[in-house]
């Protein structure tokens, strides 16, 4: 019978790494039935599991079985403490990626979970995070521990922030924020909190905050308005302060066919009006952002309404008069 190759011997190995994995305890003869070997070999497999530095209990006797449990330190995957972390946040925030892993990725939470040291694991199980968007900003593992920690005990964070493009200013006063959310949205990462300041709701970008400690004082936690963070988020953005809406929103005949125009425009409703016309309903942060998001199509356009379109259509024909007239004066 010829030797078995170390290939074959290593494939073996992980296909009953991923065995125990999947279930809390497997028999001995069931292990060697799914991997269509011996017990003994199942048993010397293990024994090599072992040296590499995975903790596999094991209970002697007829029924006995395996089981993979956490050991003290991580199996030779050689990640280091930050690493995990950064994997853990990455395996969590994965429904915010639009790759449709969310499954695979809490598997793979799952199967990480198992083998972490409890110094880790027992960070990883409290760390509370959201994910809206796609979500890898480049923020350090510590600011996000720091600012978890801090909404998880409910206590204001006190840092400092710097402005785009500018270094932290380490003489000026620290901000507070009573924080509620940690959110990855669309390659960044923000702090979603409460300003006893300003009284009112505050975003913070989180690549530009640097915590102080100790925190401050604790807070009673309330309600993010309309009661979903992703929502907020992408209502502050478009410019509201209510709900995920633009603050703008017209209707418009366009002068061009409803299949030139749909692929363009995402977040709006197109209606074929027949050829070379369709009907748009669409939103923007301004009346002015509206108008210029109908003019990059070159095309003849009939405002429906409100009048408040109509007037900054207006308002860009003006200017645009007074452009070209600048421009023919050169």
């Amino acid at each position: 019978m010829p030797a078995t190759s170390s290939a074959e011997t290593s494939q073996r190995l992980l296909a009953l790494l991923s065995l125990l994995q999947q279930t809390r305890e497997w028999p001995g003869s069931r292990l060697a039935e799914r991997l269509q070997v011996s017990e003994r070999t199942v048993r010397r497999d293990v024994e090599r599991l072992r040296e590499l530095g995975y903790r596999i209990d094991g209970t002697k006797g007829r029924d006995g079985g395996y089981r993979l449990d956490a050991g003290t330190a991580l199996p030779p995957m050689l990640f280091d403490d930050e690493q995990a972390v950064a994997i853990a946040i990455a395996l969590k925030t994965a429904t915010g990626t639009g790759a449709g892993i969310a499954e695979s990725a809490g598997r793979a939470l799952s199967t990480m979970r198992q083998v972490l040291p409890r110094r880790l694991s027992t960070r990883i199980d409290s760390l509370e995070v959201s994910a809206a968007g796609n979500g890898h900003g480049e923020v350090g593992t510590d600011v996000i521990l720091a600012v978890d920690a801090a909404i998880r005990a409910s206590e204001e964070l006190r840092f400092d922030y710097r402005r785009a493009g500018e270094d932290f200013d380490d003489d000026a006063a620290p901000r507070r924020t009573q924080p509620h959310h940690l959110v990855a949205w669309s390659g960044r990462w923000y702090v979603v909190g409460w300003s006893p300041q300003s009284q009112d709701w505050r975003t913070y970008r989180a690549d530009r905050v640097r915590p102080r400690v100790p925190n401050g004082p604790r807070f009673v936690p309330r309600e993010i308005p309309g009661g979903d963070v992703g929502k907020f988020l992408a209502g502050r953005f478009k410019g509201s302060t209510e709900a995920d809406e633009w603050p703008c929103r017209g209707e418009v005949i366009l002068h061009l066919d409803a299949r030139d125009v749909a692929s363009y425009l995402t977040d709006a409703e197109v209606e074929p009006r027949g050829p070379g016309r369709c009907r748009v309903r669409l939103g923007s942060f301004s009346w002015a952002g509206l108008c210029a998001s109908l003019a990059r199509f070159d095309a003849d356009v009939d405002v429906v309404g409100p009048v408040e379109l109509q007037n900054a259509f207006a308002t860009l024909a003006e200017r645009s008069s007074r452009a070209a007239g600048t421009a023919l004066g050169r």
